[in-house]
């Protein structure tokens, strides 16, 4: 995707006002748990769209998996160089957060895809709840 095509999604996303987004991300979190739900002979349930949903689905993100962080002075990051280890505060093992435009929405453990063993991806094992806006 070159950056002119993806320039003008992400000032229609920045219009939006977070209190909109929070409402449409709490209406997808239903959906998709409405979506689990099957019924008692094994069938999904119909569920219904909310009225939004087209125009959600096509608001571009941001999306970060935070292995960890450190604080440096200006003068230890300038030394750094091919091959400097950098000590992050998690240790192996400990789970990872997943951030979207700026907010963390989930928790997770590191994992290697068994469709190929060359590339990891990321098992959820929390989803946070987003705070409901005051």
């Amino acid at each position: 995707m070159n950056q002119s095509s993806a320039e003008p999604q992400a000032d229609s996303a920045a219009d939006i006002p977070e209190e909109q987004l929070n409402r449409a991300i709490e209406e997808l979190r239903g959906a998709l748990r409405e979506e689990a739900r099957q019924s008692p002979d094994g069938e999904r349930q119909e569920r219904q769209t909310p009225p939004n949903a087209a125009v959600v689905m096509n608001i571009p993100v941001e999306v970060q998996i935070v292995l960890g962080s450190t604080e440096m002075q200006v003068s230890e990051l300038l030394a750094l160089q091919k091959g400097s280890t950098v000590a992050l505060n998690r240790r192996i093992g400990e789970p990872v957060d997943v951030v979207v435009n700026g907010r963390r929405i989930a928790r997770g453990e590191i994992t290697v895809l068994e469709s190929d063993p060359s590339r990891f991806g990321i098992k959820l094992t929390e989803i946070i709840t987003a705070a409901k806006p005051a």
